[in-house]
This record gives C-alpha cells, sequence and structure tokens, in this order.
C-alpha cells in the first residue's frame, strides 16, 4: 500500500517556472525542501505557541505532538492532502471553563480525548456516507453560531485574566499585530501572531529596564509588584530533555463541555481540504472523511499524554498559496522539526514566559477572529438572518455562551455557556425546522461548499 511517502523530482529541483506548482507528489532539492519545512515551522509557531499557554498545558509536548499527529495525518491521506497539523484555538475557551470549575490539566485533556474520539468517528461515518451527513446535522447556520459562541465566550478571559497584568503593553502588542496583519503582506502577515509575540517580548523587556517592576495581578486576585518578563526559568532549563507527559482523566461536566468543539473542527477540516484541492486542482472529496479521521487520530494520541488536541492549520495553507508549493515532503521536513523543539525544554521555558500583558493584547485580537470565523460560515454560505428559522437558535445560543447563562439540574449537574449555547442552537434549529411553515424551509448548501478565505486571498 502506497503510503505518500515517494516523491518525484520537480523540473530541475531548484526553482519552479513561472506559473508552475510543485504537486503533493513532488518535492524539490532536499536542502530547499528542508528550508519550506522549517518555514512551515515559523508559520505555525505563533497559534501553536499560544494555545498551549493559554490552555495550561506544556508547549514542548504541544509542538512535539504537532509533528506526531501531522505525520498520523500525511500517512492516513496518503500524501494526497498537504497539511499541517498544530494546536487548536478552538479549545481555549473549553480549557478556560473546565479550570473555572476546579478542572485541571488531566480533566482538560481528558474532555478533549473524548472529543477526539467523536471526531475519529464523525471522520469515519463521513467516509461511509458522503459529506451530506455532515449537513443533515450541522447545517451552515448551526456551524457558525457555534464557531462565534466558542470564540466570544472567551472575552472574559482576556478581559479579567490578561489584560490587567499590564494594560498599555496589551494595549501597544494589540496595535502592533493588528498593523502587522493588515499592513504587511504574503508570508509576513501570515505569522502576524508570531511577529506580535516577539514585538510584546521586546517591549516588556525595555519597560522593565525603563520603568522597573510592575504593580499588578499576575495570575492571582491580589495585585504584586513583579516583572512583566520573567526569564529565571529560561536559565534553569536544559537543553535537551522530554517534555512533561501526563494520563488524561474524565469527567461527565468537562466533556459535555468540551463535545461541541467537535462541529468547529469538522467546519475546520472540511474548508480545508477544499482550500488545498482548489489550490492543487484536485478533487480531494473522497479524502475528506479520512481527513477527519486523521485528525481525530492525532487528537487522540496526544491528548492521551497530556498533550492538546490538534487541527489542519490555515497559516500553513496560506504559506503553500504564497510559495505554490505543496510537496508533501516539506511538512515531513516541519513534522521533524517539530519534534526537535520539543525535545528542547529551553524552547518551553521561553514560551511559558510570555508576559500576561502580551498575550493580553494578542488575544483581544486571536479571540475575536476566532468568534468572526463563524460569521464568515455564515457569509460564505448565503445565510438569510433575515429568516427567523436561522435568526432565533442563533441569537440565543450566541448569547447564551456569550453570557455564560447556566442551567442547573442538580447540585452536581449543570449546563453553561459553550455546552449549553451549542444544544440550544441545534436543537433549537432542528425542533424550530420541523414546525416551521413552509415558505421559511430552504435548501442549504454543504458545509463545505462556497469560496474559503483563501480562494478570496488568491484572487
Amino acid at each position: 500500500m502506497r503510503l505518500g511517502v515517494h516523491w518525484t523530482l520537480h523540473g530541475d529541483g531548484r526553482t519552479p517556472a513561472p506559473g508552475a506548482v510543485v504537486r503533493p507528489d513532488e518535492r524539490l532539492t532536499w536542502p530547499r525542501t528542508i528550508g519550506l519545512g522549517a518555514q512551515h515551522v515559523v508559520a505555525m509557531f505563533g497559534a501553536s505557541f499560544v494555545s498551549p499557554v493559554l490552555m495550561g498545558l506544556d508547549p514542548n509536548l504541544a509542538i512535539m505532538m504537532s509533528g506526531i499527529a501531522t505525520v498520523i495525518f500525511l500517512l492516513a491521506t496518503k500524501g494526497r492532502v498537504p497539511s499541517y497539523l498544530g494546536c487548536s484555538l478552538s479549545f481555549v475557551g473549553v480549557a478556560a471553563a473546565i479550570r473555572a470549575t476546579g478542572g485541571t490539566s488531566a480533566t482538560v485533556t481528558g474532555a478533549v480525548f473524548v472529543v477526539g474520539v467523536v471526531l475519529f468517528f464523525a471522520g469515519l461515518a463521513v467516509q461511509r456516507f458522503g459529506a451530506r451527513i455532515i449537513h443533515a446535522a450541522m447545517p451552515p447556520i448551526v456551524t457558525g453560531a457555534v464557531v462565534m459562541l466558542i470564540g466570544f465566550n472567551l472575552a472574559p478571559v482576556t478581559a479579567a485574566t490578561y489584560w490587567p497584568q499590564d494594560q498599555w503593553t496589551a494595549l501597544m502588542v494589540m496595535l502592533f499585530t493588528g498593523l502587522a496583519v493588515v499592513c504587511l503582506r504574503g508570508f509576513w502577515s501570515r505569522i502576524a501572531i508570531f511577529l506580535g509575540l516577539i514585538f510584546g517580548y521586546g517591549i516588556s523587556w525595555v519597560l522593565d529596564q525603563v520603568f522597573g517592576r510592575i504593580h499588578s495581578v499576575n495570575g492571582g486576585p491580589q495585585a504584586v509588584d513583579h516583572w512583566r518578563l520573567d526569564l529565571s526559568g529560561v536559565g534553569k532549563a536544559d537543553w535537551i530533555g522530554l517534555p512533561s507527559f501526563h494520563a488524561p482523566s474524565f469527567e461527565w461536566s468537562a466533556i459535555l463541555v468540551a463535545l461541541p468543539v467537535v462541529i468547529a473542527l469538522i467546519a475546520e477540516n472540511a474548508g480545508h481540504v477544499k482550500a488545498v484541492g482548489e489550490m492543487t486542482g484536485t478533487n480531494l472529496d473522497d479524502k475528506l472523511g479520512t481527513a477527519i479521521a486523521a485528525d481525530g487520530a492525532g487528537s487522540m494520541l496526544s491528548t492521551a499524554v497530556g498533550g492538546p488536541p490538534n487541527t489542519t492549520y490555515s497559516e500553513n495553507i496560506g504559506v503553500m498559496a504564497a510559495t505554490r508549493v505543496y510537496s508533501t515532503a516539506a511538512y515531513w521536513a516541519a513534522a521533524g522539526f517539530a519534534l526537535l523543539f520539543g525535545l528542547c525544554p529551553k524552547f518551553g521555558a521561553i514560551v511559558a514566559a510570555i508576559p500576561g500583558g502580551v498575550l493580553g493584547g494578542i488575544t483581544v485580537i486571536l479571540y475575536g477572529m476566532i468568534g468572526l470565523l463563524g460569521a464568515q460560515i455564515w457569509i460564505n454560505a448565503k445565510v438569510d438572518l433575515r429568516n427567523p428559522l436561522n435568526l432565533v437558535p442563533a441569537a440565543a445560543g450566541i448569547i447564551i455562551g456569550i453570557g455564560n447563562v447556566t442551567l442547573k439540574f442538580t447540585e452536581n449537574f449543570q449546563l453553561s455557556g459553550i455546552a449549553l449555547g451549542t444544544i440550544v442552537v441545534i436543537t433549537g434549529y432542528h425542533v424550530l425546522r420541523a414546525f416551521a411553515p413552509a415558505h421559511l424551509k430552504e435548501q442549504e448548501p454543504l458545509l463545505d461548499s462556497g469560496t474559503s478565505s483563501y480562494e478570496k486571498d488568491q484572487a
């Protein structure tokens, strides 16, 4: 069985001809391929840096498992779908909600492990019955609303945890990152979050040198004197060593909070597979189910050892669009680099030292962008919000998710925020549709149809 690990040399292996593309089963010379792999690692670093830190998980383990998950994905799709699997930002709100109720890192990874299992079987179902099974349960109005409430549910984390640690640094980082996203072009705009982190490190160091310690909250309820940038842990960390592993634990309340993210992950995978298919000129519909299942398998393996879940990364798809090199050999190289970084504790210490104010400035933009991806799903699918069948369940679910509304059943069981909002959107839509008059019902497009943001970037 071919596993997609054999590549033919594209042309002379040096420079593709004008207008030509390097296909997934082709490669450039190995030095150039390795260089492209390094570029893919840099592209995914921004989100992969921030995600495990925001989830309270080991960044070294996150990077290492992203490399392993990418290998699983490439083998499962037999090299037909070039993509990198990095730490998913969709779970940041889930982790915050679980920890707010006393959950530990083991509780977080246990809940997310179950999500990986569900995603795996969802992929098998799509592979067996086709993409219409997704559409039947999760039309675009539902998918968009769930993605939106997951993102906007994170707003209190920024407002109450990160921004108060250093409001002026947060403001400067927000402005810098926003300018980077808007004003930079091509590859540089794709790593704007990473550039914002570097800027934040620099400005925090300068403010420490000029003004000394800052008096503010620093991960606790009371304000204390502390350095904005504390690199003491970096000097103590070893250059080579294993990351911190731990086993997951399972609690029903945490699992119910995490399960709605399955919808976001399916939407992400469907959009990314479609985007790659459009860019490479290849029909990849037959690989959609396999891609979803492979994402689930990679997330299961990562969370089983204490790492975060993974998803296909749009940053790396952007790199391919800019370079027109779709070789999966470059992703094997990127996975190798990720494994090496995972074995460097000093690297993890640098990531863990990100100042709270810097995270405040970045998450203001990042969390909002996650939420607005839900609106993008509506736009691409031409969802009509004038139709009350669409408007009512989406409106109710989003407010419940953003406001963290709680429905208490017993002393030990309750639903709130993301979980309750998702249930309201899904059940509300289908129940209302069952009773709605015929003129309010309309044929919805498939979840993975419509113009992707990547196609728009190329237009």
